[in-house]
């Protein structure tokens, strides 16, 4: 007899949004997805890189938790993100360093990430995705689309609205999650042939 399967994307529980509550479990679908794709990869891979001034995999796992904190807080919360050295203060004080993207062209990832072992880059994300929940959480069906202006550092005024925060954040993670997968499939190669 055959299998059958019914995947079902349902809100997550606990948001007085639904749409909020189901970007919030798509999100988590996303991270999962990754998370079990790469539950073998080791330091070294974590901060290789196919030549200088490309991004690690750490870095990348890095840029997607100091993004979503980012955004819940200029999306979400409101948080006006003027001055960029204040608003990255405010990141590394929530435990989001710098994650060193963009490279100078012959850049390398930032030392701070030497060494780190997956549950480094795990911990990050949980805590990015926490801040993100307890920041969508909040959102009601009204809220979520509210206009926020908001001047950024370069001076460009920008319009949007939490939905559109969502699905930006939502589309960011597997936009970075296929550089991750092909990063490995980089690796495997380097050092099948390193070994040869």
């Amino acid at each position: 007899m055959s299998k059958s399967i019914s995947p079902l994307i349902s809100p997550a529980p606990g948001f007085k949004s639904e749409v909020a509550g189901l970007y919030f479990t798509q999100l988590e679908d996303q991270t999962r997805r990754l998370l079990k794709a790469i539950a073998d990869i080791t330091p070294a891979e974590l901060e290789w890189q196919p030549q200088g001034g490309m991004n690690s995999i750490g870095m990348l796992l890095a840029h997607v938790a100091g993004a979503e904190v980012a955004w819940a807080m200029r999306g979400l919360e409101g948080y006006q993100a003027t001055n960029i050295d204040e608003f990255i203060a405010k990141l590394e004080a929530l435990g989001f360093p710098d994650d060193g993207a963009p490279l100078p062209a012959d850049g390398k990832p930032p030392a701070y990430f030497s060494g780190k072992d997956l549950a480094y880059f795990t911990d990050s994300l949980s805590r990015a995705r926490e801040y993100w929940r307890n920041a969508s959480a909040r959102l009601t069906d009204a809220d979520v689309d509210r206009e926020t202006n908001e001047t950024i550092w370069d001076g460009t005024q920008r319009t949007y609205t939490p939905r559109w925060v969502m699905y930006h954040v939502l589309v960011h993670f597997p936009g970075h999650a296929s550089q991750i997968y092909l990063l490995r499939h980089m690796y495997r190669d380097a050092m099948e042939r390193r070994s040869k």
